[in-house]
């Protein structure tokens, strides 16, 4: 168990790392003869047996499709797929569970929105306004709409920290911008954006917003009432769920206005060879049988934070980002990318003379699993200069032992490379 920590300037009960790692079947694993040190969160969580189990449970007791029949498997199902989609309602305070459309996560999440809310606003001279850290799922949905449309992509830049020049931001919000689209937290640097104050200067200007939550829903509480926003996205994957699934939460009233994103079954009310007639939301986004067992898995991985102290571990995670960030910084010829003053546990270097895939390869070898590359971030890693980085990216399962490890096997690559 680690020590009770400071959060917010009082103190935080500790959290049972040990503990939680007993439900990580992955974080057993050895890994070219060392235990698994897995410092790759952000691109991937691992799962807990409880979600493995609850995904397996649905194939062996009640697979069925949902919504079409009236015997008791199919009722079982669509019972358990619609519970799922209560429980993301409810952990993003949504108002209503009508307002949650499941999709296959954030990238089809915010396709789906540039293809329905942002065609039917959007056309020849109008502007949609994103930053440059955004991940490629929130710049190439709304690329690929401004130049359908003849209207042009805005970016906001970011300063030397990775972190958004928020008067930029402002100042790029005119008259001719029709959405605002931005991460939350970034996945290359770890920057939490000030969303709420965003959302504000854009809903001054009668600017609807897109929320990228993918790197935030994982780490912390989200809000989407208090937020203000008109849309938000996240992906199951990284929130210690099933891949293949994900949420879009949209208000209502834009839901109800936009057309479907794909055409089907599940998606209609009445079919004529003359006429279709399109369900509610959210079933009018919806087309074919979905993934019921990536939901149920995606509810049980929300059961599973539910029942943790969601403020211990936020405050554990900061704890090792401390520890990495301070020792990180202390080796010789390692630069760490990425500085902001509010960041999640996120750790994105270079080493002078090495490239990053080549610090990810050795750092393998050493049993310890980070991300190298662009991370799906060119434009950012043009902003800094580079081609790529290394990142070490942590959750609550991870520990103090696990920082020493990373740096250990940096420092091997030194050796390899001195």
């Amino acid at each position: 168990m680690t020590k009770a920590v400071e959060r917010r300037g009082r103190k935080v009960p500790a959290l049972d790392v040990a503990r939680i790692r007993e439900d990580f079947p992955g974080l057993g694993l050895a890994i070219r003869g060392h235990p698994l040190v897995y410092l790759d969160n952000a691109a991937t969580s691992q799962k807990p047996h409880a979600v493995i189990e609850a995904e397996a449970r649905f194939y062996r007791e009640h697979c069925a499709n949902v919504h079409r029949g009236v015997h008791y498997l199919s009722e079982k199902a669509t019972s358990s797929y619609e519970s799922a989609r209560a429980k993301v309602a409810r952990l993003l305070n949504a108002a209503s569970p009508e307002e949650i459309v499941f999709t296959r996560g954030t990238t089809e999440s915010i396709n789906l929105v540039a293809r329905t809310f942002g065609r039917s606003r959007v056309g020849a001279g109008d502007e949609v306004l994103i930053t440059a850290m955004e991940h490629h799922s929130n710049i190439v949905p709304w690329q690929m709409l401004v130049e359908e449309r003849g209207a042009r992509l805005a970016v906001a830049p970011v300063d030397d920290r990775g972190q958004v020049v928020l008067e930029e931001f402002e100042r790029l919000l005119t008259e001719r911008t029709r959405v605002a689209a931005f991460v939350h937290v970034s996945n290359a640097v770890g920057t939490v954006n000030p969303v709420r104050q965003m959302v504000e200067l854009a809903r001054r200007r009668g600017v609807p917003t897109v929320v990228d939550g993918a790197q935030a829903v994982p780490h912390m509480p989200v809000d989407v009432a208090a937020l203000g926003c008109d849309f938000y996205a996240f992906s199951s994957h990284k929130a210690f769920g099933p891949t293949g699934v994900g949420a879009l939460w949209g208000r209502l009233e834009h839901l109800e206005a936009m057309p479907p994103y794909q055409g089907g079954g599940e998606m209609i009310r009445k079919v004529t060879f003359e006429k279709t007639e399109y369900a509610e939301p959210p079933f009018k986004f919806e087309a074919g049988t979905p993934n019921i067992a990536g939901a149920v898995g995606l509810g049980a991985a929300i059961d599973y934070l539910g029942a943790m102290d969601r403020e211990a571990a936020a405050a554990h995670e900061a704890d090792l980002l401390d520890a990495a960030t301070a020792a990180l910084g202390e080796v010789p010829g390692l630069r760490l990318i990425g500085t902001a003053a509010e960041k999640t546990g996120v750790v994105s270097f270079v080493i002078d003379g090495v490239h990053a895939h080549d610090v990810g390869t050795i750092l393998d070898r050493e049993g310890v699993a980070v991300r190298t590359g662009h991370h799906c971030a060119q434009p950012l890693m043009k902003r800094f200069g580079l081609a790529a980085t290394a990142r070490a990216s942590f959750a609550f399962y991870n520990t103090r032992e696990e920082v020493e490890r990373l740096l250990a096997a940096i420092e091997r690559v030194r050796q390899v490379f001195g």
